[in-house]
């Protein structure tokens, strides 16, 4: 499932074609994703105009012009392909047929369920052949009122998140570490893959009790306040790699990310830890029903 950095990474691509502009025309090719699309989902939105398009944790949540909220989630295989129109030499766009069509559509257009056309000349097409993802409008407005986002805990990337708010989240857990920081409740947006990563980047083991990491007067310790700010790192880095190509993920202009070529330990099983001077080989565990990776002389 695609973690933090690759649905900003999808933000980010889906943002020229979209943000600012009016739905034209949206077609539903079927009634229902993983759950029913909302009634009349087409007719509620043509006519609109997504404000802005963020990203909630692992969800994409675009705000209309008239204060609801278009919240999307990819899911295992969800995945977006922006089709924009071209400009001739003189800056002027081509007809509205003369689109260029991105690298990597072909494989999901059997499966492309939603198609929604920009007023500005922008084709988003949703496909997903899983159909784990799902797409929903939340009419308040109100993220704390949806029943998806109400539980999501701080954003890692914001200026507010720091080892104090990641200690307040971890104390009093008696859960390993690595099986606290995938609760969606603790820090939003964190998988499996980028967890794995900072744990070993910060030598804590995955196995270490996620309390045993806050002090009793409720205060990170240092081995905390070093998680905390690689948490930070490996996200950004993954950003700006592209996420990670793992599976059904490839970023809206059908371009693939490349974080996976500097895996420290994820999927490296039996491979030699990259510690210099470390002669162990990284080991996997089973964690929460999901693979840890980790290198038990480097992480403690």
């Amino acid at each position: 499932m695609p973690e933090l950095p690759e649905v900003e990474t999808v933000r980010r691509g889906l943002a020229p074609a979209m943000e600012g502009q009016r739905f034209e025309h949206v077609e539903a090719k079927r009634p229902d994703l993983r759950f029913p699309l909302p009634n009349d989902f087409s007719g509620r939105l043509t006519g609109a105009r997504l404000e802005a398009l963020n990203r909630r944790g692992k969800y994409l949540v675009g705000r209309l012009d008239d204060g609801a909220l278009l919240i999307m989630h990819l899911g295992m295989s969800g995945r977006f392909v922006v089709e924009m129109p071209r400009e001739d030499g003189r800056g002027h766009k081509n007809s509205p047929g003369a689109f260029h069509l991105d690298t990597g559509a072909n494989a999901h257009a059997m499966h492309e369920h939603i198609v929604f056309r920009m007023e500005g000349g922008g084709v988003v097409r949703y496909s997903d052949p899983r159909r784990f993802g799902f797409m929903t409008i939340e009419e308040t407005g109100n993220e704390a009122e949806n029943s998806f986002l109400q539980q999501l805990g701080p954003e890692p990337l914001d200026k507010g998140f720091n080892s104090k708010v990641l200690a307040a989240g971890l104390a009093g857990r008696k859960s390993p570490i690595k099986s606290a920081l995938l609760d969606q409740a603790v820090v939003a947006g964190l998988g499996n893959i980028y967890v794995c990563e900072a744990l070993f980047r910060s030598g804590i083991s995955p196995k270490r009790i996620a309390a045993s990491l806050v002090k009793q007067s409720g205060e990170p310790t240092d081995r905390l306040k070093r998680l905390a700010t690689t948490i930070k790192q490996v996200l950004r880095e993954a950003i700006e790699a592209g996420g990670s190509s793992l599976r059904d993920h490839a970023q809206a202009d059908g371009t693939l990310g490349y974080f996976q070529h500097t895996f420290k330990v994820y999927d490296r099983e039996g491979s030699p830890c990259v510690t210099p001077g470390c002669d162990k080989d990284i080991r996997r565990i089973v964690q929460s029903g999901r693979s840890t990776f980790y290198c038990g002389q480097c992480q403690r």
